[in-house]
């Protein structure tokens, strides 16, 4: 029993200097078992359950989604018509087509529909690029294209018109290479993405702003030689198009032309002059014309 005690007693000594805050039981009867301490007072919510939460969230966007068609109004559902029918006339515009102008302009129509319904979204920003960089960057392209090679029309493609165009470009395609390279290396520019791990999330102006601080920044060298690589597309394609299936014909000679109009499968000789022709010369030729027959 004298062990069993003191044994207690080291164990009620050592919780008192370990324990902070903790009273050391006063001597003597049932006072030597100790209380236990009540709990403090929390001033904290209890958190909620983040299951049901979670299950809650996602009925609540379920809901949404499916009341979508609900509360659209009958403006939202002319505008996505008209949009529509812009896009489906501009595209089949674009496929039948014959002049390459015109598929240019009914290009043009096809996108100003995509922007319309950009905006019905309230997507205004890619509404803007819409009409920007490809209504009025991308088509203005393709119609100089078209109009300084002439895709309407049929040209020698076996004599070169300038002669020193081809080595000019090459000079020219290596400065520029050389001076991206350069500054790529300067700059410490990157080719690619490091991570693709989250959105752009606490950048100053919102994450357009942090997109084109991005694209003119870090990713100039990928961004300048994407529009480089458009460049080389359009003018190929316009190349490939205007390339004749087969050889056109040789144009008939001028003599020639001109026999088979004034006389069909005859001679000048043989055709008979016409009378009020010859009343109408002068009497020298008249009698030259004679003179000769």
């Amino acid at each position: 029993m004298a062990r069993r005690r003191g044994h207690r007693g080291q164990v009620l000594a050592r919780g008192a200097h370990t324990a902070s805050g903790r009273r050391r039981a006063p001597a003597g009867g049932a006072g030597t078992a100790r209380r236990p301490a009540a709990p403090a007072p929390s001033h904290e919510a209890p958190e909620p359950d983040a299951a049901a939460g979670q299950q809650e969230g996602l009925m609540v966007h379920a809901l949404s989604v499916l009341s979508l068609p609900a509360t659209a109004t009958a403006v939202d559902t002319i505008v996505f018509v008209a949009g529509a029918v812009v896009i489906l006339a501009g595209g089949f515009g674009v496929v039948l087509s014959r002049n390459p102008v015109h598929a240019a302009l009914s290009l043009v129509a096809t996108l100003f529909g995509v922007a319309v319904l950009f905006i019905e979204e309230g997507a205004n920003f890619l509404a803007a690029v819409q009409v920007i960089v490809y209504a009025g960057a991308v088509v203005v392209l393709f119609l100089f294209v078209i109009m300084f090679l002439g895709v309407d029309r049929l040209e020698n493609l076996v004599k070169e018109p300038l002669p020193a165009q081809r080595p000019l470009a090459a000079v020219l395609a290596v400065i520029g290479l050389g001076g991206l390279v350069a500054l790529g290396v300067e700059g410490h520019w990157a080719v690619g993405a490091h991570s693709v791990a989250g959105a752009v999330r606490g950048a100053k102006g919102g994450d357009v702003a942090a997109l084109g601080r991005s694209v003119f920044t870090t990713y100039l060298f990928p961004f300048e030689a994407t529009a480089a690589l458009l460049v080389i597309a359009v003018v190929g394609a316009v190349v490939l198009a205007r390339r004749p299936s087969s050889p056109p014909a040789a144009p008939p000679d001028e003599h020639e032309l001109d026999e088979d109009i004034a006389w069909p499968g005859a001679s000048p000789a043989a055709v008979p002059p016409d009378d009020a022709a010859v009343e109408e010369r002068p009497a020298g030729e008249r009698a030259v014309e004679e003179v000769r027959r």
